[in-house]
């Protein structure tokens, strides 16, 4: 795996950060302080320019409001869950919808699908938070990074691959409320990555899936098993 440059931490459960070779921060789906898997080190989050947030579950922004305040990043989801997050103070909102691309600081960011589904936890209800997505991140070194967010297979991911063409694809593999490794090893026939960076397993004991799985079911990638807190360049 190459990345020119580009420093990729894995914060445990779907939680990364992304430093560009300009030295921008993206914090992807921001849980830590309550991620059991996240190091003490890495809860307090100091710096973040672009937030990238795929769906509105707690494991994926139960963080996102309170660092949004006190950052104040430019903040990237579909249009529903960006119109919440603004109801609660965040103040630079970049919605977008699926199709979409548009460019932050030094990345170009596509949106794309996901199966999976997206209420929004607010106090006692749960509200409609839009549909779940995936990224496609395109970076000035010319690497491109897919985040699929919590998803099942889709046969759509061809559609993934041949449009975007991401050398570098992360991807769940916990099972039980995403793809577990057999799924995502057909994902990976679908989107043919040079590289694999499993996540969303062993953050509950629900979540059984494990890379060496996968690993054996798709013998010509490269799966890179990520500690949480470790970072690769």
């Amino acid at each position: 795996m190459n990345l020119k440059g580009i420093q990729l931490t894995w914060l445990g459960h779907a939680t990364f950060r992304i430093q560009t070779p300009e030295g921008k921060t993206i914090l992807i789906d921001p849980w830590v302080m309550g991620n059991p898997v996240c190091p003490a080190s890495e809860k307090n989050v100091s710096k973040v320019d672009v937030m990238l947030c795929t769906h509105g579950h707690f494991d994926h922004i139960g963080d996102a409001v309170e660092i949004a305040k006190k950052l104040n990043p430019k903040v990237i989801g579909i249009f529903e869950l960006c119109a919440w997050m603004e109801s609660k103070g965040v103040k630079q909102i970049a919605p977008m919808n699926k199709g979409g691309t548009q460019t932050l600081e030094d990345i170009k960011v596509t949106m794309v699908h996901a199966v999976h589904s997206c209420g929004i936890k607010d106090g006692d209800q749960i509200i409609y938070g839009g549909e779940a997505c995936g990224y496609v991140m395109e970076f000035s070194n010319g690497v491109k990074i897919y985040h699929s967010g919590d998803t099942n297979v889709f046969s759509d991911m061809a559609i993934i691959r041949e449009l975007y063409a991401p050398e570098i694809v992360l991807l769940p593999i916990g099972d039980h409320f995403t793809m577990g490794p057999r799924e995502a090893a057909y994902a990976c026939n679908l989107l043919k990555p040079r590289t694999v960076i499993p996540m969303h397993f062993a953050t509950f004991p629900l979540l059984t899936g494990t890379p060496s799985a996968l690993q054996k079911l798709v013998p010509g990638v490269e799966v890179v098993e990520l500690k949480p807190g470790q970072t690769v360049q």
